[in-house]
């Protein structure tokens, strides 16, 4: 009677333009798959020593949503507790030894745990973390092998510009941001009355900046920022005792060097800007010595709100400081040779420094890479790894080099385009050396270590491979291949030849296991989680392949309802659920990376859910846009788009298995553009899902997505991939559903309410729902209860149901 009265109440609001409505649940059956405890997060000591659990609930409550908020700078901050917002608390910790099977309680944690900003003392026998509390945060520290926590500070903690706890390298002392006492007062706006206009001014300057959203807009915004943003630095003892090591101001990052000798700052100072968020204000990077004396200030940023057109333009200068991790106190940064300008031709793009203690002067180049810089992976002296990558043709090369003769050339090892999962060579094991930091593990033979996804056209098995720096030989040492099941390596320990796995099954829980390399002995368990999602284990799964009418390979999971019959055939309603993915060639985009022995983990975003109704999915459909050479993949979105759903629905249809006239597409962002376009330019489906996505690209005229390109560049490209242009073109019913607080760049609420007043002008059946208080991606229980009930009303009323509906026409 309770479903049947809430079936009448969503038919009859159609009718009006609006309605008042609490929040709803689902069907039980959707219900006890959304509404399950997680199983906890794990993270495994370095070492292997340790195995720490954390808890946490599911969602949050609109309660919590509701707490005070300030938008500043990019950032969400309660500026009551000093912590981010939105942060996600943990609940519970325990911890145990991996050979355990019993995980073990840490005694004395605070009552109403919210756990966040956890960080391992560098000898891994401890853990520091911040627990907020009504009144603020706390910083706290747990003894992992006495299995106790201790409160180490009062609710005092400054955690709104993140960075919060670092460790000395003594692992009993911490370098803590903590309030000042001199913070002045928050200035309340909603009561503030204007002392005049706030004016924006440009000299002449290009500053093409994506839409971003929570900026400064006003000078009681300044003020508020940077009284939250200012902190002290605490030196805070394990026994409790703290001493202020530096004077307030807005501190951002803080990183030791490897031998604790020395510190790295970095500051935000002013001027703010308001187009632009707070981590492209200016910063000053400075070096004290660990008793906070002061070495030298290394480095002034000035505010970026211009940049040269493209994705991969740069700053000028200097940037991206951190330490050699290989040696004691060296600071290593790098400078753009195109002056940050990808239009620029040149022969190396980047080029690497080092600058050692004292840190005076212009820093030693080591490396100059041919792409854009994106990392070091550092040996010892003779050895490192470095990586570059560039965005407009997917090239991405690693480098051998010797750090200590930058003059011998380095040697590529790897030059692919990084979309290329079957030609992915894995990543690199590292190891803990004597300064405690993560190296590239390197043995008595010169050989490296590396562990990959193991994607191939014959499937997923993931690898280990030894390869001699020398020769530049590979040998596979263990290779992936369990019937019917997947196994992730997580880690590799090489002094103990030892693998630390996941292994999982499509209704077996992901567990964690030891596997010993050299012995070849079955794994041993370390964990023994459950499968929470028991209504839908026994649910028929697998991917199928498929090809697009141009030829190109497409996958997608394939999930029928628990006790379908596969021999009679039942033609059922379906959901494709999918998110498009753009390529610079076809090869890259026609790989499969889907797992038929992967967990069927049902999230509240999944579609799978919808098994449990009847409805046949094919979650995770392949939806490339491809464009090759000269081509740019946007110059023919709608035409590939439509290509790509035509043929995952004929594939399943081939299958026989569903009624193609009840075929509903959903997604999420830009899952919910391609939603909109589809409905607008084909007739495919009978209806649509679209959340939290962007209808009018005008609206982010300085590009979206992968789309480089500005609007007056391409304005026929931003007004034929907008659904907002062709509203007058939507004949299939579309539910549209967005946070009032999403802060996506792009996604502003706005896209929604404004293409639903379009289609509802043109006599579209439409429907817009606004969550109070969510963001982006959905947070709080009654939200999320809400989102299941309103997508289950409007499938089965417009898909499930359109059969009958039609016969009554």
């Amino acid at each position: 009677m309770k479903k049947l009265f809430y079936s009448l109440c969503f038919l009859t609001s159609l009718a009006f333009s609006q309605e008042k409505l609490n929040y709803q649940v689902p069907p039980d059956e959707i219900l006890e798959l959304a509404d399950v405890q997680l199983a906890p997060s794990v993270r495994i000591s370095d070492n292997g020593n340790y195995m720490v659990l954390f808890y946490r609930n599911r969602y949050k409550t609109i309660e919590e949503l509701s707490e005070t908020e300030l938008r500043l700078g990019g950032l969400r901050i309660n500026p009551k507790t000093n912590i981010g917002s939105r942060t996600t608390y943990y609940n519970n910790i325990t911890v145990k030894h991996p050979s355990e099977k019993k995980e073990s309680e840490i005694a004395n944690l605070p009552t109403n745990l919210r756990l966040a900003n956890y960080s391992w003392s560098p000898d891994e026998t401890k853990i520091a973390f911040t627990n907020t509390t009504q009144e603020g945060v706390e910083l706290w520290v747990i003894d992992l092998e006495k299995k106790t926590a201790k409160k180490l500070t009062d609710a005092t903690v400054n955690a709104n510009l993140g960075d919060v706890i670092n460790w000395f390298s003594d692992s009993n002392s911490l370098l803590v941001k903590m309030l000042p006492p001199t913070r002045k007062a928050l200035i309340d706006q909603s009561n503030s009355i204007p002392t005049g206009p706030t004016i924006s001014t440009n000299n002449g300057e290009k500053a093409q900046n994506r839409t971003y959203q929570d900026l400064l807009s006003n000078p009681n915004d300044e003020h508020n920022f940077e009284q939250l943003a200012i902190s002290e630095l605490y030196k805070v003892s394990l026994d409790g005792s703290k001493t202020k090591w530096k004077d307030s101001a807005m501190y951002r990052s803080i990183s030791f060097s490897p031998d604790g000798e020395y510190v790295m700052v970095s500051t935000t100072e002013k001027p703010f800007s308001y187009i632009v968020p707070y981590y492209r204000f200016p910063t000053t990077t400075t070096i004290y010595k660990k008793d906070g004396a002061l070495v030298d200030e290394v480095h002034k940023n000035p505010l970026l709100e211009e940049l040269p057109i493209g994705f991969m333009a740069e700053q000028k200068g200097k940037r991206d400081f951190s330490w050699r991790r290989d040696k004691p106190s060296t600071l290593v940064y790098v400078e753009a040779l195109d002056e940050g300008d990808p239009e620029n031709k040149v022969a190396y793009r980047d080029e690497v420094f080092t600058l050692e203690a004292p840190f005076k002067g212009k820093g030693k180049s080591i490396l100059k890479t041919k792409n854009r810089f994106s990392g070091i992976t550092w040996g010892n002296d003779q050895i490192a790894i470095a990586y570059d990558y560039w965005w407009n043709n997917r090239n991405a090369k690693t480098y051998i080099f010797n750090p200590n003769k930058p003059s011998k050339e380095p040697v590529i090892i790897s030059d692919r385009n990084y979309q290329d999962a079957y030609s992915d060579p894995g990543n690199f094991v590292a190891t803990k050396n004597k300064y405690k930091q993560n190296t590239l593990f390197i043995d008595s033979e010169e050989n490296v270590f590396l562990i990959g996804d193991g994607f191939s056209e014959k499937g997923q098995h993931p690898f280990l491979t030894k390869m001699n720096l020398k020769s530049l030989e590979k040998d596979t040492l263990y290779k992936s291949d369990i019937p019917g099941k997947k196994e992730t390596l997580v880690e590799f320990l090489p002094e103990k030849n030892v693998m630390i796995t996941r292994i999982e099954s499509p209704n077996e829980y992901p567990n964690y296991y030891y596997r010993n390399i050299e012995t070849k002995e079955q794994p041993q368990q370390l964990t023994y989680f459950e499968n929470p999602f028991e209504s839908l284990k026994d649910i028929h799964k697998e991917v199928i392949t498929y090809k697009r009418d141009d030829g190109l390979e497409l996958s997608g999971t394939l999930y029928l309802p628990v006790g379908y019959d596969m021999q009679k055939k039942e033609k059922l309603p379906m959901i494709l659920w999918a998110y498009p993915r753009e390529y610079k060639d076809k090869s890259s985009a026609s790989q499969n990376t889907q797992n038929p022995n992967e967990f069927t983990y049902i999230s509240y975003s999944s579609p799978v859910l919808w098994a449990s109704k009847g409805y046949v999915v094919l979650d995770d459909a392949a939806f490339p846009i491809v464009g090759e050479k000269d081509e740019e993949p946007n110059d023919t979105f709608r035409k590939q788009l439509v290509a790509n759903a035509k043929a995952a629905i004929d594939a399943v249809d081939n299958l026989g298995y569903i009624d193609r006239n009840r075929v509903a597409v959903g997604g999420h962002s830009y899952g919910a553009f391609m939603v909109a376009n589809l409905l607008s330019h084909s007739d495919l489906f009978a209806a649509g899902i679209a959340r939290s996505g962007a209808y009018n690209r005008t609206l982010t005229p300085f590009g979206f997505q992968s789309e480089e390109r500005n609007y007056w560049q391409a304005p026929d490209i931003y007004n034929t991939m907008s659904p907002f242009m062709h509203a007058d073109k939507m004949d299939h019913p579309l539910l549209l559903i967005h946070g009032e607080a999403d802060n996506n760049s792009g996604t502003y609420p706005m896209q929604s309410e404004r293409y639903f007043n379009a289609l509802k002008g043109l006599g579209a059946t439409v429907r817009l729902v606004m969550l109070p208080k969510e963001s982006h991606g959905y947070r709080a229980k009654e939200s999320i209860l809400h989102v299941l009930w309103e997508q289950d009303q409007w499938l089965d009323t417009y898909v499930k149901n359109k059969k009958s509906q039609e016969k009554a026409k």
